[in-house]
């Protein structure tokens, strides 16, 4: 309508179509700035998007049409604005940016799926930290070092047993029984290097007369009594503590009380004990009864930390029969030939006493006149002669031999090898 009073038509179509316009881009602008502040707020499901972008783009429609019919000039001006709404609005580009996202998220879910053989879709299982392998580790540590402290105390065990220097001294003192001296040292180094055990030691020192067993009884006594107390070292002579005359019920008391007592006082200061029992052959039944009594397996723990050395000749005429027949053959060099004399004294000693059951037999064997000799050198040394060999060779051979072949036994061994250097 025109407004009375005003200028020329011509005049007020010039304002009108300059007016339009500018109302038209200040509402375009507003209407951008409202949009662009949603959209940083906004956040549209993914289900729903398309369905708000169209439906947005029908009220900007409807919108422009409604201000399309206030002016002609304007419907112009907003149908151009309108078709090339696209370089104006973010309607379109808010349509695109949303179909890329959806297709940006599709592809990163596809690169987390991996196609088993069945033609499936799985997810890959999340990776877990378990605490077993960090468990385990810790348990074959501790492992490793109680095996380490177990080896450091055998080491400690045979330091304090000093074994090296016994067997060095054995094998310098002891002739013609190299076989016997390492077999002991070998049982004595298995049973001292724990102070743990469920039987005590016994080791049986068998063979004839003159052989070298009391000997290495005394040297084994001499040995522990340097590295222990003298009060850890029995010495049992039976023709001495038990001579004849004396009841066998009172030689029982005494021995029992003398083996209680030393292991009660070992086990105190964590030692083993060691009983050097000679002449084993004459002990009486009792005896022999009570000695198998400490021998047996379920006792209490401090006697079963004890060490046993029985010496007897019982067995002497076997071996030295075994040793005469089987010397050209070198049986007795061979490891058959000592497990074939122990299957011959193991039965003998059985049938004297059940005790030899639970004992290490090591068998004495005859000593050749070459250690017979080295005998008489240590004995002179000992009294401080020094004589030629043929001295030595003329008092070796005022001994009587058992000849086989090329090779001479002493029947007596090194027993008078004493009284000759003396006489």
């Amino acid at each position: 309508e025109e407004v009375p009073g005003s200028g020329s038509p011509a005049a007020s179509r010039r304002i009108a179509s300059l007016s339009s316009p500018l109302r038209a881009i200040i509402r375009l602008r507003q209407r951008y700035r409202l949009q662009k502040k949603g959209r940083l707020h906004l956040q549209l499901p993914r289900e729903k998007s398309a369905e708000i972008v169209h439906t947005r783009l029908l009220q900007r429609q409807l919108s422009l049409n409604k201000t399309g019919m206030y002016s002609p000039p304007m419907s112009f001006f907003n149908q151009t604005s309108f078709e090339s709404s696209q370089y104006f609005t973010f309607d379109t580009s808010l349509e695109q940016h949303v179909m890329k996202k959806c297709r940006r998220k599709k592809s990163r879910r596809k690169s987390r799926m991996v196609l088993y053989p069945d033609k499936t879709k799985k997810y890959l299982p999340a990776e877990e930290k378990s605490k077993a392998k960090r468990c385990l580790l810790l348990l074959m540590a501790i492992i490793f070092f109680q095996i380490l402290n177990a080896i450091e105390n055998l080491d400690d065990n045979l330091q304090k047993y000093d074994l090296d220097g016994l067997e060095k001294t054995m094998h310098r003192e002891v002739f013609g029984q190299k076989a016997a001296v390492e077999s002991i040292v070998e049982l004595l180094r298995d049973y001292l290097a724990t102070h743990i055990h469920n039987k005590p030691l016994v080791i049986s020192l068998n063979g004839p007369t003159g052989v070298g067993k009391s000997h290495v009884g005394w040297l084994l006594a001499k040995h522990f009594r340097s590295v222990m107390d003298n009060d850890f070292v029995l010495q049992y002579f039976v023709l001495h503590h038990c001579p004849d005359g004396v009841a066998p019920l009172t030689c029982e008391i005494d021995l029992s009380r003398k083996i209680s007592d030393m292991v009660t006082r070992a086990e105190i200061e964590e030692k083993t004990p060691v009983f050097i029992l000679d002449e084993v052959e004459l002990m009486s039944p009792v005896l022999l009864d009570t000695l198998s009594r400490f021998f047996e397996p379920n006792q209490t723990n401090e006697f079963l930390n004890a060490i046993y050395i029985l010496i007897s000749n019982i067995g002497g005429g076997e071996i030295t029969r075994f040793v005469i027949q089987n010397e050209s053959a070198e049986l007795l060099h061979q490891h058959r030939g000592a497990e074939e004399l122990l299957s011959i004294i193991q039965p003998v000693l059985r049938d004297v006493h059940p005790l030899w059951k639970s004992a290490d037999i090591i068998p004495f064997v005859l000593l050749e006149k070459a250690h017979v000799i080295n005998c008489f050198l240590e004995q002179m040394r000992r009294e401080g002669l020094y004589p030629d060999q043929k001295h030595v060779e003329h008092l070796a051979n005022q001994l009587s031999y058992y000849t086989t072949g090329d090779k001479q036994y002493s029947r007596m061994g090194c027993k008078q090898v004493v009284a000759k250097v003396n006489l």
